[in-house]
């Protein structure tokens, strides 16, 4: 009887310790970019061509995400003509060179457990192919996570407009950190 129940305890311990995958809905999962300039913002939405997370006890194990350069579009300019002109540019070589770069890669490599619906998470960011580590925090939900995440463009070559480049720019200066807010729903 007491090897039955040792038997019994530690397949329940090993059922709890198993490794959950999710895939990400990538149809309802919103990537808004917001980049600031001196006179201003623009914003807009990027699109998830995939992704996936595995959780082990409130904790972020691995994820994945695949991020389509080429949906990048602009929802704060109204007038037609200069939205397609700034979505022209940042497809440009001058930012995210799309026509060579059409994915930039999010892979999670460490996470704090959980804490309050809270984990501090560490990940490797590409884009145009170059890779540097990012931190950010990612809030739990019932359906998903959500983070927001600050990069300096300039570390993945995205000089265009930035101070620490190019000096008299005045009010046409681009700041160098851009902010990706992440509302992840997982399926």
């Amino acid at each position: 009887m007491k090897k039955i129940k040792i038997l019994l305890a530690i397949l329940l311990i090993g059922f709890t310790a198993v490794a959950q995958e999710f895939s990400v809905n990538t149809s309802k999962s919103e990537l808004k970019w917001t980049g600031k300039k001196v006179t201003g913002e623009h914003w807009g939405f990027i699109k998830l061509k995939d992704g996936s997370i595995t959780l082990k006890n409130d904790k972020t194990l691995e994820g994945v995400f695949h991020i389509d350069m080429n949906s990048i579009n602009n929802k704060d300019l109204k007038d037609p003509d200069y939205n397609a002109k700034l979505v022209g540019h940042l497809k440009s070589e001058d930012f995210f060179g799309v026509e060579n770069f059409s994915v930039a890669t999010l892979k999670i490599t460490k996470s704090t457990p959980l804490k309050n619906n809270t984990a501090d998470v560490t990940g490797d960011l590409t884009i145009k192919g170059i890779t540097h580590p990012v931190t950010f925090k990612a809030t739990k939900s019932e359906t998903g996570y959500s983070a927001s995440i600050t990069i300096d463009r300039t570390k993945y070559d995205i000089r265009y407009g930035s101070g620490k480049f190019f000096e008299s720019l005045g009010d046409n200066m681009i700041y160098d950190d851009f902010v990706l807010d992440i509302n992840l729903f997982l399926e």
